[in-house]
């Protein structure tokens, strides 16, 4: 077994494809030109997510905590989330969650599962609670690779003792840093690639076989 095993959430350890995509389906709304800026690298993290707080805003302009919460109470855990973190833990590893997604949603899932670390991104919020519009970005988007060796060196975990599970682009850099990265619904061929092993049925259990092999 890898000590460490560091996991992607969206699309991963959760089944929807995106934490804020799924606020803006509750919405009925989208961020699109917000996306396409971010892509294009004309704005940066922090600008993106206050361009999703806007999208909220128009619909909900008291949005708060409390409201963010009631819409993700409602997204699923991947099938077999449970079934692999409780099998990684009974094989003495430690998991994290390394996500540029919701932290509210990461740390639900990081306490419904016993995950030990959770890495995600956030919101400002005046006294009460309410959105400021201004983010706290703990897991820039296309900088995973350095967040997750920021925790291998807090940890005193080496790459080499390191396994990784995502299904996008942006989880390639984990890959790069862990001995074995596994492309979990992987989005499309460059995931494909980059990744040691690919799990293409709709179960995260079947990830634990191939950890199981980690040292073979």
């Amino acid at each position: 077994m890898p000590k460490l095993v560091a996991l992607d959430m969206d699309g991963t350890l959760v089944d929807v494809e995106s934490s804020w995509a799924a606020v803006h389906a509750h919405f009925g709304d989208h961020n699109a030109d917000g996306l396409r800026r971010f892509l294009a690298n004309e704005i940066d993290d922090e600008e993106f997510i206050r361009t999703d707080v806007r999208v909220w805003w128009k619909h909900s302009p008291e949005i708060s905590l409390a409201e963010i919460d009631r819409i993700l109470d409602r997204v699923p855990l991947m099938p077999g989330a449970r079934t692999l973190i409780e099998g990684l833990h009974r094989r003495g590893a430690w998991t994290a969650i390394v996500s540029g997604g919701i932290d509210r949603l990461a740390e639900r899932v990081g306490r419904e599962l016993g995950i030990e670390r959770v890495l995600a991104n956030g919101f400002r919020t005046t006294a009460d609670g309410r959105l400021t519009g201004e983010g706290i970005v703990r897991v820039p988007i296309h900088a995973k690779e350095q967040v997750l060796a920021d925790l291998q060196r807090r940890l005193g975990v080496t790459p080499a003792e390191t396994a990784s599970v995502g299904n996008s682009e942006i989880d390639v850099g984990m890959f790069r840093r862990s001995r074995i990265g596994i492309a979990f619904l992987p989005e499309d061929e460059e995931v494909r690639r980059a990744a040691t092993s690919v799990v293409t049925d709709r179960d995260l259990g079947e990830v634990l076989p191939l950890l199981d092999a980690f040292l073979d």
